[in-house]
């Protein structure tokens, strides 16, 4: 099947901000005196941070995001690598011409530092953050919203993430989609949600795509 356009998750699928997370989580818990397990802050991770905050404690939901966004950003560089072949797949997508975007529950500022610390800034043409859209994933909004800035269609698009929510935004924006299997959710749980792939290392969608 032909793709021209891929898009992407950042965190979690691109490059490796699980630690980081978690450190933020832990650091603004502990902060705010609440208590909460390792495995209940992994499933934290993927909505946006004003949502799960706001679950948890509506009152001091704002003062939450912004002591966690200190703690992420002053550690940031500490913590985040690119995953493995990311860099090198995307060379070669960029090569053949394919468009790429990403497409992520952050704000604009830690898009980024992440693209800067890992050496990825130029390779998208789209960037669509939580500030962008009135509906966040797995609403369809901001995959639309990167396909028509890229020129891009629903039968030659691909959306790929290691959250529920981007294979759901996918499905919902009628695109293909691809689940990465390093996803800190786990390889079984997305299979649940039914990807049209599913990735055992960033270079398979070169095969994917055909380049």
């Amino acid at each position: 099947m032909n793709t021209r356009t891929i898009l992407f998750d950042l965190d979690g699928t691109l490059i490796d901000t699980n630690q980081l997370i978690v450190a933020s989580f832990k650091h603004t818990f502990e902060h705010f005196k609440l208590d909460f397990t390792d495995e209940e802050i992994i499933e934290f991770n993927g909505p946006p941070l004003v949502e799960t905050f706001k679950k948890i404690d509506p009152v001091r939901s704002d003062e939450m995001v912004a002591t966690y966004r200190a703690h992420n950003y002053l550690y940031h560089d500490q913590y985040v690598t690119a995953f493995p072949n990311v860099l090198e797949t995307l060379q070669v997508l960029k090569k053949n011409n394919i468009k790429m975007g990403i497409v992520t529950t952050k704000i604009r500022q830690g898009v980024e530092m992440g693209l800067k610390k890992t050496g990825l800034t130029g390779f998208f043409d789209s960037i669509v953050t939580l500030d962008k859209v009135t509906h966040a994933k797995p609403h369809p909004e901001p995959v639309l919203k990167a396909m028509e800035e890229l020129g891009g269609e629903s039968k030659s698009t691909i959306m790929v993430g290691d959250n529920s929510h981007d294979i759901e935004s996918g499905h919902n924006a009628g695109v293909r989609t691809a689940a990465v299997s390093w996803s800190q959710k786990g390889r079984d749980r997305l299979l649940t949600y039914e990807p049209t792939y599913m990735l055992e290392d960033m270079s398979d969608l070169l095969q994917i795509v055909g380049v």
